[in-house]
């Protein structure tokens, strides 16, 4: 794996989920955080925040909301994260997308990937995601180290 890695929600999910799938190796991922680059879409901060608080909430938590916050707070400011907004980056999310038709927040991590020549990080294969996409895109998928 590159030293230079962009990060899907559905990693940062695995890590707060202490019964999840895969939750080992994010735990393992997030912990190295501070010996690689890390390259994020503002959009995922977003997305991590409201499934965050929905799983906060479904599990009982009052606080649901301040949970989420704290977690993408905490992804804002690490020395490590690099928070990339920028209307190359809306344009390149919009090409991927065109091209592959995926979700957006997708689209927006591998475009970023490109643009930083950094590897996607992802949870899992999503069934709509193209068997070319990983010809195109340096992609890791935590599946495959299970």
């Amino acid at each position: 794996m590159s030293d230079r890695v962009s990060i899907d929600t559905g990693v940062f999910i695995e890590y707060i989920d202490l019964r999840g799938s895969f939750h080992k190796l994010a735990r393992v991922l997030i912990g190295s955080l501070h010996r690689m680059k890390v390259y994020l879409p503002g959009v995922i901060l977003a997305e991590t925040c409201y499934v965050a608080a929905r799983i906060y909430k479904t599990l009982g938590f009052s606080n649901f909301w301040e949970k989420a916050l704290k977690l993408v707070e905490w992804l804002n400011g690490h020395p490590s994260i690099h928070i990339n907004r920028s209307f190359n980056l809306d344009v390149e999310a919009a090409k991927v997308k065109i091209q592959y038709g995926l979700a957006l927040t997708d689209c927006y991590l591998l475009a970023l990937s490109k643009i930083r020549n950094s590897t996607a990080i992802f949870r899992k294969r999503e069934k709509e995601m193209p068997p070319d996409l990983e010809k195109e895109f340096k992609i890791l998928f935590l599946e495959d180290y299970v």
